[in-house]
């Protein structure tokens, strides 16, 4: 085993050093930024650089980090404070801001500290837009108070290099004798408007009534109308058929009475009808009057067969 002399020894032990320094050169010099965050560097105490997210390198002694910025959305609680609105009402009212960074080096070195003083913006904002606007207002159109304030807020922080994204009302306390007098009005406006509805529904339910007896006596003149034309045509059918029987009999009859049969048969019906009819007069009255031959069978056949010679004659004729 060599032994290391003198100048030997001292050259590797400046070797050693030299690495070493080297090391922490490196270890301190080096800097990791996280995702959405920047460093502020400075050199000798003024500002140099930002660093950005990922592997960056400062010159240790030299430079170091002045500020480390968050580039993230970041929620503000705005405290509560008094408002007066146009119409003389003191209000309490409190809220939460919502802001980001998006100029780090004006965040640094624009105001001392953003946050504070975008809050302190943020108050001042929020009376001035109250004392504009009427209480009634201020509970119907939160919405437009929220988007007025926010305008307000970025034109006044831009040197700052923050930006304003939203901010909300979260609570609007009026005081205790104007909020029984709201309690009472919408106490008020509740029973208006269940006498309304009430009347509504009278007023619904006597028409529904109405529309049901009417549409009732509709259906029922309309039942009777076709109950009156049902019986009308049964009627008219009854007659046409009453008609047509009796002009098939007819027809029957005529067609019979051109034979010599149904002539001789039709003198014995009129003979018969006629012995009949004398029957019954003399059954209704006393007294009588006939000719000598009335009573006579024969006579009254014989004046039966007359009749039916003088309607064959005239059948003769008209044919």
């Amino acid at each position: 085993m060599e032994t290391l002399t003198g100048p030997e020894l001292f050259g590797f032990a400046w070797k050693v050093i030299a690495i070493l320094v080297v090391l922490v050169v490196v270890k301190t010099g080096i800097r990791f930024v996280p995702q959405n965050r920047a460093y502020i560097i400075e050199r000798f105490g003024k500002y140099n650089r930002s660093m950005a997210a990922g592997l960056n390198f400062a010159i240790p002694i030299i430079e170091s980090v002045a500020a480390d910025r968050s580039l993230k959305e970041q929620p503000i609680d705005v405290p509560s404070q008094g408002a007066i609105t146009r119409d003389n009402i003191t209000l309490t009212v409190d809220g939460v801001l919502y802001i980001r960074v998006i100029d780090p080096v004006k965040a640094t070195y624009g105001v001392e500290d953003y946050k504070f003083a975008v809050s302190q913006l943020a108050q001042t904002a929020m009376r001035s837009e109250i004392g504009k606007m009427e209480l009634d207002k201020t509970f119907e159109e939160r919405e437009l108070l929220n988007t007025a304030i926010v305008n307000a807020l970025n034109e006044a922080s831009d040197p700052w290099g923050v930006q304003v994204l939203r901010y909300e009302i979260k609570d609007i306390t009026p005081p205790q004798s104007v909020m029984e007098a709201m309690e009472a009005q919408m106490k008020a406006e509740r029973v208006r408007r269940a006498k309304i509805l009430e009347s509504e529904g009278e007023r619904q339910s006597a028409i529904n009534i109405a529309e049901g007896h009417k549409a009732s006596k509709v259906l029922a003149a309309e039942a009777e109308k076709s109950e009156k034309i049902l019986y009308a045509e049964g009627e008219a059918q009854a007659i046409l058929k009453v008609a047509e029987a009796q002009a098939e009999s007819l027809r029957v009859v005529g067609e019979q009475a051109a034979t010599d049969k149904g002539a001789k048969a039709i003198q014995l019906d009129l003979a018969i009808k006629a012995i009949e009819a004398k029957k019954a007069i003399a059954d209704e009255s006393s007294v009588i009057l006939l000719p000598e031959s009335a009573t006579d069978p024969s006579s009254l056949v014989a004046q039966a067969m007359a009749v039916m010679s003088k309607i064959n004659a005239t059948r003769v004729k008209a044919d």
